[in-house]
């Protein structure tokens, strides 16, 4: 017998344990199919990431994993549904820092505790976010682009008031004294695109994720990206540190999460999962095409909960410097 043939044994043998055992002992999962909530519409970042993961879990577990799109509010419906779902394990959230921290940040009241009403089981990828504008822009730079903004209006769209693009584009307003620099919320990325495309605003920010083969095919052109330093696949994107805004160095995080209290058996499979199915060759080849990376090393558990309210209490400040209020 080959070497790949036993590797095949080998791996079906560590796949077939779990399930001959949970089989066995009647512990979770055992029936039905387990819900895997995005809570905004398909084609985005989150439903990307949810369509990934759904298929590599469902192998790890021997159960079905459905993705259920739930999109409305921003991500709070969604997130919302499975905050008050049975802590049963068969209905978990792809959550996202869009919710658990940005709206968090900017809106009031939430109908649920992004930190406590869940079990946050850990982090999965993470997408930086870029200042985007047509390849036919006459802004070639961020310095053109920003001196532009002291003298005249120059739009940028987001994603929605109180998003991650509202507030990185808020502080580089402030940041750059260019307070003509005029922010156009949309209800998701794709109608800013739209009218980015449409000449009608100059510029966007938004995930790379989704951009990503516009900018290899050359359609769009990238100003600045927030992530800590160059992305070896676009080497020619500069960061905004290195261009002198280093407090735009961010990026939107996609974690693993269910209803609070899940039993303790339940979370500690699921977080021991996380870091066996992110290094996997096929998802982290996907992950590399979308420059939507794991953390190294994977943050779980309590770790993940202290980056959550780490952030959370940074954004909050951001978002009260610059009057930005979800109503």
């Amino acid at each position: 017998m080959n070497r790949r043939s036993l590797l095949g044994l080998a791996a079906a043998g560590a796949l077939g344990a779990p399930r001959i055992a949970a089989a066995q002992s009647g512990a979770w999962p055992t029936r039905g199919s387990i819900r895997l909530v995005a809570q905004f519409p398909p084609g985005g970042l989150v439903d990307t990431v949810s369509r990934l993961m759904a298929p590599a879990l469902s192998q790890a577990l021997g159960q079905t994993v459905v993705v259920e799109n739930r999109a409305g509010a921003g991500g709070v419906i969604g997130t919302d549904f499975v905050a008050k779902q049975p802590a049963d394990g068969y209905t978990l959230l792809v959550s996202h820092a869009s919710v658990h921290v940005f709206s968090a940040a900017t809106m009031p009241t939430l109908p649920f505790n992004p930190v406590t009403d869940f079990t946050h089981m850990g982090l999965l990828v993470e997408a930086s976010n870029v200042l985007l504008v047509r390849a036919n822009s006459p802004y070639q730079t961020l310095d053109q682009y920003l001196t532009a903004a002291r003298t005249r209006p120059v739009r940028y769209g987001s994603s929605g008031i109180g998003s991650a693009p509202h507030l990185l584009g808020a502080m580089l307003t402030g940041a750059a004294n260019a307070p003509n620099l005029d922010h156009v919320p949309y209800r998701g990325s794709a109608p800013a695109m739209q009218d980015l495309m449409a000449n009608q605003i100059e510029s966007i920010i938004d995930p790379i994720t989704t951009n990503v083969q516009l900018l290899k095919d050359g359609v769009l052109r990238a100003l600045a990206i927030s992530t800590p330093q160059r992305l070896a696949a676009f080497p020619n994107i500069p960061t905004f540190a290195e261009l002198g805004y280093p407090r735009l160095t961010s990026a939107q995080w996609l974690g693993l999460s269910g209803p609070k209290n899940l039993p303790q058996p339940i979370v500690e499979r699921l977080s021991a999962l996380i870091p066996q199915l992110l290094a996997r060759a096929e998802l982290m080849t996907r992950f590399e095409e979308l420059q939507t990376l794991p953390r190294t090393p994977t943050l779980l558990g309590n770790d993940f909960i202290a980056t959550m309210n780490e952030q959370i209490g940074e954004w909050t400040a951001v978002a009260r410097q610059f009057n930005i209020v979800v109503t």
